[in-house]
């Protein structure tokens, strides 16, 4: 693991973004709580917001990072043929939350796939992408 301890700490945030490409027939199924496995969205975003508070756990060499906030969003294109996912963490220390951003997008998109399974054997998972990272002195 990179030793931060000399590094002042700083307000970070990280925001990051992927999609799911399913059909449309699976995001009716999703908008209208049709799923048998229940919200997917909503359980998603738990998941991610939870993946997301993990992350140290779950990357090897990656720091346990006690983050401030996070949140999970959904978009829906016009085009109907994906959910686009953007997450982003924010944290006061030496080190940046990218690796928890990217995390919340990741496991929220397997969450999804793994609620809708059933119903669309064709969910492409990708695009995720580190948007952007700032840091700034605290206070």
């Amino acid at each position: 693991m990179v030793d931060v301890s000399a590094k002042p700490p700083l307000d970070r945030e990280a925001i990051a973004a992927g999609e799911i490409r399913l059909r449309p027939e699976t995001l009716d199924l999703i908008e209208t709580n049709a799923v048998a496995k229940g919200n997917v969205l909503a359980t998603a975003r738990i998941a991610g917001i939870q993946a997301a508070k993990r992350t140290g756990e779950l990357i090897p060499l990656c720091h346990p990072l006690p983050i401030t906030h996070c949140s999970v969003d959904f978009e829906v294109p016009a085009s109907r043929d994906r959910i686009c996912i953007t997450a982003s963490a924010r944290i006061i220390a030496a080190t940046g939350v990218e690796m928890e951003a990217l995390t919340a997008v990741t496991v929220a998109a397997l969450t999804i796939y793994d609620m809708c399974k059933a119903v669309d054997k064709d969910m492409l998972i990708g695009g995720v992408r580190l948007v952007s990272k700032t840091k700034r002195p605290v206070g």
